[in-house]
């Protein structure tokens, strides 16, 4: 049964103290939505970057004119230095995503040597199932 004077009592909340409701999903799709429509579709990007992101896009366009810039017998001065400038470019991205990757397995190799320390035995199954064959390969 509520007091007699429960309607003149103060109700004080403070912050996150009352019911809070939060979506925690994350909106990528601001990126899309900069795009001016009179640059581009936002919704065709973002399907298109779905297939294949502007980075793999970029690698592959740059392979193939690598490879076909080099099979020309006579380039111009200019375009001869913006070739090596291609090659500079592509080789530095190369790099950086070679630095990541050993970056990557390095933080594994410390994971790994730090789960057999403290849990052996799961870490024994856990490499022992990385080390079979498996019927998909995700490479």
């Amino acid at each position: 049964m509520y007091p007699w004077l429960w309607l003149w009592a103060p109700r004080i909340e403070l912050p996150g103290s009352g019911n809070v409701v939060q979506d925690i999903e994350p909106n990528t799709s601001w990126f899309f939505g900069g795009i001016k429509p009179e640059a581009g579709n936002a919704k065709i990007e973002q399907k298109a970057f779905d297939v294949a992101t502007y980075g793999k896009q970029l690698g592959l366009i740059t392979e193939l004119l690598v490879s076909l810039a080099e099979k020309q017998s006579a380039l111009d001065p200019k375009a001869s230095e913006a070739l090596n400038a291609l090659k500079r470019i592509q080789g530095e991205i190369e790099s950086i995503k070679d630095a990541e990757y050993e970056a990557e397995i390095e933080d594994i190799h410390t994971r790994i040597k730090s789960l057999r320390k403290r849990r052996p035995a799961q870490t024994k199954a856990l490499l022992s199932g990385l080390k079979a064959p498996s019927a998909s390969s995700d490479a």
